[in-house]
């Protein structure tokens, strides 16, 4: 066996791994003494096991590793630093489970190459330091891409040089910011792919540039629900602009990937949003990267090697179709929904129900996100809020029915029946509705997001009693980093609190 409750070191055979020896070894609780451990990172000709199901986000792709456990050693042993990271932070992970665990060889890679995480600092704005600390978060669960929602409604948050009005007197991130944090999620192998939400989300734009050409209310939308107007692409200043914000959004992006957005277009008729669409996408094209969209961009039509990003359908929705129905649902009831608005989503959100089967058809690639599982501002069930937690529990979360840590868990990314060769990645979302500070983000997110992330990794669920064993656990390393959780009364959390 190997004692972990010891203090650990770490040191590298390769110098190449020391800038990963550097991330990693702040989160070892080190100390002096012949009874300390220690952990090496070396870089070896490891097994190769099966390629990763769907699109890496970095060229650096090879994340095989060993981990080789002996009483007072772990070696993690790969091919990449981004391999030998991976390994370093299973040892993490192994420390914090248990007082000792076996001596063993473990061969590991994930399951699928896009393993993401978004973010929403359009509707709260996140500091770049709270962004550092949802990288290290994300990185510490094997996550490998950061989505940031850069832009909605509430606001423009990358400063764009040809225009702007559009960060004037708000917060927003400069581009020098913007690129140093590409670089520091880089240091963690986690790759930044920024969203310009478009033609839709577009309130922020519009009070900035108020001459921009949008489309109209449509005729069957209540005349009481809010409704931001979509970009009009026929108008010569509009497409102008999104040309001009998707190519500097490119310019200053590292990475591969740029999301558009298409999501929402409420009141943009077939021709005008597949005109978007395909606006962005050439736009996107030009400048070098490759375009993302959500779902619905699949609707302006989807190729061969298009990404259209999996979150919704009908069922998913569970909107209520009669006042008794709309009764017993009192999260909506608190969101000021009514019958008419929720028989409107539901006329809106129809055509979800073929997305899916349209990119596959199309030979396109989904990105799953789907809102039943992944979207992880859904609230807490209350019978598992504890009681010193009830004011966070009934304050946060969008008007989705409430949901367990269990429901989380059981998720099984291979469940949509998408093939492997149709399928992108796995994303969890979180967007930032009602949100105060910081802590609102973790709280949602933890203990929810390690699941989301052990689906992406791991070939099948664990069983539930394993798992929530194992997860106890990991409120070490959570406050550790100084991060809230919600803990669940699912959890028997008294041998880490």
């Amino acid at each position: 066996m190997c004692r972990t409750d010891r203090p650990w070191h770490l040191r590298t055979e390769d110098p190449s791994l020391d800038g990963t020896a550097a991330v990693l070894a702040p989160h070892l609780r080190t100390g002096d003494g012949a009874d300390a451990g220690e952990i090496v990172l070396v870089l070896d000709d490891v097994p190769l096991k099966p390629a990763a199901i769907g699109i890496a986000p970095s060229a650096d792709a090879d994340e095989c590793y060993r981990l080789t456990v002996e009483p007072g050693r772990i070696t993690c042993a790969a091919r990449t630093p981004q391999g030998a990271y991976r390994a370093g932070v299973t040892a993490l992970h192994l420390l914090a489970e248990t007082p000792e665990t076996p001596c063993r060889v473990i061969d590991d890679a994930p399951r699928y190459a896009w393993r993401g995480l978004m973010v929403d600092p359009a509707r709260h704005f996140l500091t770049v330091d709270e962004l550092h600390r949802l990288i290290d978060l994300a990185a510490l669960y094997k996550l490998n891409v950061l989505h940031l929602h850069l832009t909605d409604n509430e606001g423009w948050r990358l400063h764009i040089a040809t225009r702007p009005a559009l960060t004037a007197g708000t917060p927003h991130y400069t581009a020098d910011e913007y690129t140093a944090l590409q670089e520091y999620a880089a240091a963690r192998h986690v790759t930044v792919v920024p969203e310009i939400d478009l033609p839709g989300h577009s309130a922020a734009a519009l009070r900035a540039y108020p001459d921009l050409g949008t489309l109209p209310r449509p005729s069957w939308y209540p005349a009481d629900a809010p409704f931001p107007a979509p970009l009009d692409p026929a108008d010569p200043h509009t497409r102008a602009f999104i040309v001009d914000v998707l190519a500097e959004t490119a310019r200053l992006t590292a990475g591969a990937f740029v999301h558009f957005g298409g999501d929402e277009a409420l009141g943009a008729d077939e021709a005008s949003f597949g005109e978007a669409v395909r606006l962005a996408r050439e736009a996107l094209r030009v400048a070098g990267k490759r375009p993302i969209g959500w779902q619905e961009s699949s609707r302006a039509g989807i190729e061969p090697g298009d990404i259209a990003q999996f979150w919704v359908d009908v069922p998913m929705m569970d909107l209520p179709q009669t006042q008794d129905e709309l009764d017993a649902r009192p999260e909506l009831l608190a969101a000021g929904h009514t019958l008419a608005r929720t028989k409107a989503l539901t006329r809106f959100f129809a055509p979800t129900d073929g997305d899916l089967d349209r990119i596959v058809g199309g030979g396109g690639r989904v990105l799953l996100s789907p809102q039943s599982h992944l979207y992880l501002d859904r609230p807490y069930d209350p019978a598992i809020v504890p009681d010193d937690q009830a004011e966070a529990g009934e304050r946060l979360g969008f008007a989705y029915r409430p949901r367990d840590v269990r429901h989380a868990a059981a998720w099984d990314p291979s469940s949509y029946g998408v093939p492997q060769d149709r399928i992108a990645g796995v994303e969890a979302t979180l967007f930032a509705e009602r949100f105060e500070g910081f802590d609102d983000h973790t709280t949602l997110l933890l203990p929810r997001l390690p699941g989301v992330a052990e689906a992406a990794w791991s070939p099948s669920p664990p069983s539930w009693d394993e798992y929530r064993e194992r997860l106890a656990r990991h409120a070490v390393l959570w406050r550790d980093r100084g991060l809230t959780a919600l803990y669940s009364t699912e959890i028997d959390w008294r041998r880490s609190r």
